[in-house]
């Protein structure tokens, strides 16, 4: 229970972190613009020089079910990022928090 709310707030942060950029971003240009999971992990593979992003899609593809990546993971790329970290997060955050035998919260 401990290691799922450490994660659900670690994503919870890492939400955070990406809808303040996109706010920041927005405040600089007067438009608002939503950064897609996809094109973070885009960002990501030229930063660091790797091609992770096709790599995976060749993969899954070829090996795996060509319509999970068509029907399922582009969906999710096309997402926004904070939804896309910040949901799950919620999720874990909530149903891993502290609770006493009584149902209340422990201080």
């Amino acid at each position: 229970m401990k290691t799922g709310r450490i994660i659900g707030w670690t994503l919870l942060a890492l939400a955070l972190i990406l809808i303040s950029h996109e706010a920041l971003k927005s405040l600089e240009g007067e438009e608002y613009r939503l950064i897609a999971l996809g094109e973070l992990w885009f960002r990501l593979d030229q930063t660091m020089g790797t091609g992770s992003l096709n790599v995976t899609q060749a993969f899954i593809q070829r090996y795996v079910w060509a319509w999970l990546w068509e029907g399922v993971i582009q969906n999710i790329l096309t997402a926004p990022a904070w939804a896309v970290f910040g949901v799950p997060g919620l999720l874990l955050a909530w149903f891993c928090r502290n609770r006493s035998k009584s149902g209340r919260f422990r201080r």
